[in-house]
């Protein structure tokens, strides 16, 4: 009998376990699912969107052997690349702060990745530094060849997250009242919201963002300290057909959040999933019992053991 040919680690990306949360969802609310995005090789759902972007430019001849990958991050995007070149033997190049989680920073390292930190304001992120991460991130693609995966306006991101919408469609069969999620790059919220809307009727969709920096909500840009979300500026990809309304979540809320679910649901993960249910529960409550709310756990919590959330140093 012939072997099959062992499948690529790139081939564990995706395919990510949907739960209900058991414990933490008030009576008479609609039920709650999350997507356990931190099963994927990093431990991040931006391992979709990491793969799409390097596959997507292989395909139209845009990333070629022998050039170099540039981005700039807030940790997990550029870990996400890290690992994706490493697999497919591309020099990485990064950009990112001392305002995110050293685990991060240390992890793109470990995969092979020359990281270039830009400093903070007091390790918080703040309107401008988002933008000063791209300019130099710029700056260097511009200076040797290269690729320059730009998150933020690269559309094959969408591709990559159409494939999380794609796995709820089927994990629940279309049964889908709600969903919501963080905005970053808008990307992840994007590219399901592109998938759930064939729904008939279509679920209410709901960008989340921080409350102390409402740039979708009340136009307003402000500092927070959650990571992967809030860019101080509304992403060129964000579609306002594509969702029905924004709403901003208090960051002590957030961090109550993300330690409840680890203690009462056993799910471990960070700031940004915190926030994503804190709104997945306000949908729940508004919707009632009967619906079915879904929200995504983007990233595991041992990424934020050395930070301040989890007791660890400030």
């Amino acid at each position: 009998m012939r072997e099959s040919t062992p499948a690529s680690v790139l081939n564990a990306i995706g395919n990510t376990p949907l739960v209900e949360l058991k414990k933490i969802v008030p009576a008479h609310s609609a039920s709650v699912l999350v997507k356990l995005e931190y099963f994927s090789p990093t431990g991040s759902y931006k391992d979709r969107m990491a793969l799409a972007m390097i596959e997507e430019a292989e395909k139209r001849g845009a990333l070629r052997p022998g050039m170099t990958v540039v981005e700039y991050t807030g940790g997990s995007t550029g870990t996400s690349l890290a690992f994706v070149c490493a697999v497919k033997g591309y020099r990485f190049r990064v950009v990112s702060s001392d305002a995110f989680a050293k685990e991060k920073l240390q992890t793109m390292k470990v995969f092979g990745a020359d990281l270039i930190l830009v400093p903070s304001e007091g390790g918080k992120i703040t309107p401008g530094l988002i933008p000063r991460l791209i300019e130099r991130a710029r700056e260097i693609s511009a200076a040797q060849p290269s690729y320059f995966t730009d998150q933020f306006r690269n559309r094959d991101v969408l591709t990559g997250f159409e494939g999380l919408g794609k796995e709820l469609m089927e994990q629940t069969e279309g049964r889908i009242s709600g969903f919501c999620g963080g905005v970053g790059t808008a990307g992840m919220l994007m590219g399901v919201a592109r998938v759930l809307r064939r729904l008939q009727p279509s679920p209410k969709i709901v960008a989340l963002e921080p409350a102390s920096s409402p740039v979708i909500s009340g136009g307003v840009a402000g500092t927070h300290h959650i990571e992967g979300i809030g860019s101080g500026f509304v992403p060129p990809m964000l579609d306002k057909s594509l969702y029905d309304e924004a709403r901003g979540i208090d960051e002590g809320e957030a961090r109550a959040m993300a330690h409840r679910l680890a203690s009462e649901e056993g799910i471990f993960a960070g700031t940004s999933t915190g926030m994503n249910v804190v709104g997945a529960l306000g949908l729940a409550r508004e919707m009632g019992s009967g619906h079915t709310v879904i929200t995504v756990a983007v990233d595991t919590g041992l990424k934020y053991l050395a930070g301040d959330l989890y007791g660890g140093e400030e």
